[in-house]
């Protein structure tokens, strides 16, 4: 991906654009992969695309979507894995008196929605629906006073591993901002295929922060491939 980010920054025949180090390329291109998925899987205003609205975006950010497995619940509260970082779906197992095993949906709700005092999306025990919003300890599920939640099994979209080729500057290692050392090299997480609109987008960034006569060339490409 650095071979590629460097052929589209910079015009090799003029050298147009000052080389950028190893660990600028680096941020640029973990910027780039965050700014993907958040266009693909949760995009402030509605794009009409969405996760899961077409093979394509499917395809595109499926390496990175967990299916989860079964865990324990407290106290109503599901604690969110370390890596998590956009809710796909959550499966729960449900007991009240003699039935339990019994499994339910958790909707995500908006915290000043009034869904609990409403008769049509209250939690339930019998509808199989129980409704949660996050708090700063996870996700925080509701029920009516019935049935208990014991488990549940959550799909989502997990953080990205950082991306660099930290082998290839200097003495073959770097200091990250946030104090980690980093050596050797890690690939993008993503799937091949969107490489290059992942190195387009970080162009683009780049393109902007110097000011370059070609980035609205840069910025039209994006449109095409529907990035931006």
């Amino acid at each position: 991906m650095h071979y590629d980010f460097k052929q589209k920054f910079n015009k090799i025949d003029s050298q147009k654009n000052r080389g950028l180090l190893v660990p600028e390329i680096d941020w640029l291109l973990n910027e780039g992969a965050e700014l993907f998925v958040k266009r693909v899987a949760q995009p402030k205003v509605n794009n009409g695309l969405g996760f899961e609205m077409s093979q394509r975006i499917i395809e595109d950010i499926k390496s990175i979507v967990i299916g989860g497995t079964w865990v324990n619940v407290t106290n109503n509260v599901i604690v969110l894995p370390n890596d998590y970082l956009y809710f796909v779906r959550g499966r729960l197992k449900l007991s009240k008196g003699s039935c339990t095993d019994q499994e339910g949906v958790l909707y995500i709700r908006e915290h000043n929605d009034l869904f609990e005092e409403s008769q049509f999306y209250s939690s339930s025990f019998e509808w199989r629906e129980v409704n949660g919003i996050y708090e700063t300890q996870g996700i925080q599920c509701f029920t009516d006073g019935t049935f208990t939640i014991d488990q549940v099994k959550l799909s989502y979209i997990r953080k990205m591993a950082y991306m660099h080729n930290a082998q290839d500057f200097g003495a073959g290692s770097y200091d990250h901002p946030s104090g980690v050392t980093l050596t050797g090299t890690v690939n993008c997480d993503l799937p091949e295929h969107t490489h290059r609109e992942v190195v387009d987008i970080a162009v683009m960034l780049a393109a902007s922060g110097v000011q370059t006569s070609d980035l609205q060339a840069k910025v039209g490409k994006l449109g095409f491939n529907q990035i931006v």
